[in-house]
């Protein structure tokens, strides 16, 4: 395979650290199925507060020795010191990690101390003070706007902070609204913001824990989707057909639209994935 897959544009998937023996077996082979389709990276979350810093670096750590695919673990900064986040830098850099994603994070309840980080551009200028360019750093975007923001100027003025500091790329938060999204391309070209932002995919494999995340994140599933999905019910096949449908057209109108790829929010499953990745043409690519 070279060194720029799926003509250049990069294809990724997203897992989060499994919190047992078992989930951490059934990832290992997830990451193997996966790892089939020739993924430019394997990322891996963190937990809010860094409420999963052992979990993540585990599971990093296994991604980057064992699969043959990069790992490129989310590194948030809330409740954290410049030490902290220092150690961890070291760390990875000594195990050959290469790519980060950095987030602010959301504070953990209970918590009240932000820490030293106040926003997410303030742990890009950090890394790259501490690291030069060893690292390739993703953040975050959204195209629907972030729930926590005024308006969309004030998330597009974040936004670009951040790729000031020193980002390389974005990935967004999933959407199923591909409007959202070229407006938003639109909108950072016109603010001078010149960086791949690569879509955020989410599959549907069931409705009420989308319904959830969905309503919490701020993406907005259309009522047209709602309606069809809540008509389905428990029919779970139904659901993964229609959702099949659903986020492979979504994807390759991204696509054909000039989206510099896509990033798979997995859900530590495999299946969806593939279909998708298949339905498109990606596979053996």
């Amino acid at each position: 395979m070279t060194d720029t897959p799926h003509n250049g544009r990069e294809f990724s998937c997203e897992f989060f650290p499994p919190k047992t023996p078992e989930g951490a077996a059934r990832l290992d082979h997830v990451r193997e199925q996966l790892a089939a389709l020739g993924p430019r990276f394997f990322s891996v979350t963190y937990g809010a507060g860094g409420t999963t810093q052992a979990r993540t670096l585990e599971t990093v750590l296994r991604i980057q020795h064992e699969s043959g695919i990069p790992a490129a673990p989310h590194l948030s900064c809330v409740g954290s010191t410049r030490e902290q986040i220092r150690g961890i830098l070291d760390t990875y850099r000594t195990n050959g990690i290469q790519r980060i994603v950095a987030l602010r994070g959301d504070l953990p309840s209970g918590m009240r101390d932000i820490g030293e980080f106040r926003h997410a551009n303030d742990l890009v200028e950090f890394v790259r003070a501490e690291t030069g360019d060893h690292f390739r750093i993703e953040v975050a975007a959204y195209p629907e706007v972030h729930p926590q923001a005024r308006n969309a100027e004030e998330d597009l003025r974040h936004f670009k902070r951040k790729i000031e500091a020193g980002a390389n790329s974005a990935i967004t938060q999933y959407f199923f609204n591909p409007d959202a999204y070229f407006r938003f391309i639109d909108d950072c070209a016109r603010c001078g913001i010149d960086v791949p932002i690569i879509p955020g995919i989410m599959p549907i494999t069931q409705y009420t824990q989308l319904a959830r995340f969905s309503d919490a994140c701020g993406a907005e599933i259309p009522r047209w989707m709602r309606k069809r999905l809540e008509g389905m019910g428990d029919d779970r096949d139904a659901i993964r057909a229609f959702g099949l449908d659903v986020i492979s057209a979504l994807c390759q109108r991204l696509l054909d639209g000039g989206a510099p790829g896509l990033h798979f929010y997995t859900m530590n499953q495999a299946e969806a994935t593939q279909d998708i990745w298949e339905r498109l043409g990606l596979s053996g690519a």
